[in-house]
């Protein structure tokens, strides 16, 4: 029975991620093992559970029925787990985290490293990437998210801030006539990243705010290539405070027009209403919200 009830769990994850090799990554087992445990479980069951082609896998009427359950079955085993988690003073488990590449320079990752210190029996898989994940699709307990938030059917929590920095190289900064007004950068060669707004809006140390149309020449989908773009001079850019002043200390970017400041970047943590591993999810949320991010 115990093999079985694995069979079945395994079933529904490659359900789950589209395809046995998704499945065996997922479960850190071999493709192989994964295709061979569902080709026995169909056959303990005389039935057909996936059709199989070279492109995709689709479930039979059979397979949807068994899905369905199993789905039930493993929402009530991790409700058993959550349980206990709960009255533990040691949680345990694992979560799939996905965060934007750029967290990985910020003081978001020392209060990851300190709650993996925290909880050591709580396994942390983090996706680090400038597209925003599917949370629900892809099987991320948590997501965090920069910037404004749309309608979402997920849950959020602000769990930091990253200050922004208008940054460009000196030889630039240098090929130009010295601002007086963000009015003046309008004409500007801007790099512009593809998930943010095309209007920047700044504001002065006196209060004055003005918005900025970004005419821009470069368009990219990662904070890294926008500042490694800058570095080679070719334009301006709103960077995270952390790639900012990397380069800034380096002397090859230059802080333009710091009187004028951006609204931070606020970061949003995730997680859908219903999550997979809910006690751990909110271990996890409430313990990064309680801890000051510094740059």
């Amino acid at each position: 029975m115990i093999e079985k009830l694995r069979s079945m769990a395994i079933f529904a994850t490659v359900v789950d991620r589209g395809t046995f090799r998704g499945a065996a990554q997922h479960l850190g087992l071999a493709p192989s093992r994964i295709s061979q445990s569902v080709s026995n479980l169909e056959k303990e069951l005389g039935v057909t559970l996936l059709y199989r082609s070279t492109r995709q896998l689709s479930l039979t009427n059979e397979g949807h029925i068994l899905y369905a359950k199993v789905g039930e079955m493993l929402r009530a085993a991790e409700t058993g787990l959550d349980a206990i988690n709960l009255m533990s003073n040691q949680p345990a488990g694992e979560l799939r985290i996905t965060a934007p590449a750029f967290v990985t320079q910020t003081g978001l990752m020392n209060s990851f490293a300190q709650f993996a210190k925290a909880y050591p029996g709580i396994n942390l898989k983090f996706n680090f990437s400038d597209h925003a994940q599917d949370l629900i699709k892809e099987g991320f307990d948590v997501g965090i998210r920069a910037g404004f938030m749309a309608d979402s059917e997920l849950m959020s929590r602000t769990v930091g801030q990253a200050k922004r920095y208008l940054v460009a190289s000196p030889d630039y900064v240098a090929s130009r006539t010295a601002p007086a007004h963000p009015s003046e950068l309008e004409h500007w060669d801007w790099l512009h990243f593809s998930m943010r707004p095309e209007r920047l809006e700044m504001c002065s140390n006196s209060g004055e705010t003005y918005s900025i149309v970004c005419r821009y020449r470069v368009e990219v989908d990662s904070a890294y290539a926008l500042n490694e773009f800058a570095l080679c001079g070719l334009g301006l850019t709103p960077l995270p405070e952390s790639l900012a002043n990397r380069g800034i200390a380096q002397g090859k970017l230059v802080h333009v027009m710091p009187e004028w400041s951006m609204a931070p970047l606020t970061l949003h943590a995730l997680w859908p209403d219903r999550s997979r591993r809910e006690s751990l999810t909110l271990i996890f949320i409430r313990y990064l919200a309680s801890k000051p991010i510094a740059p």
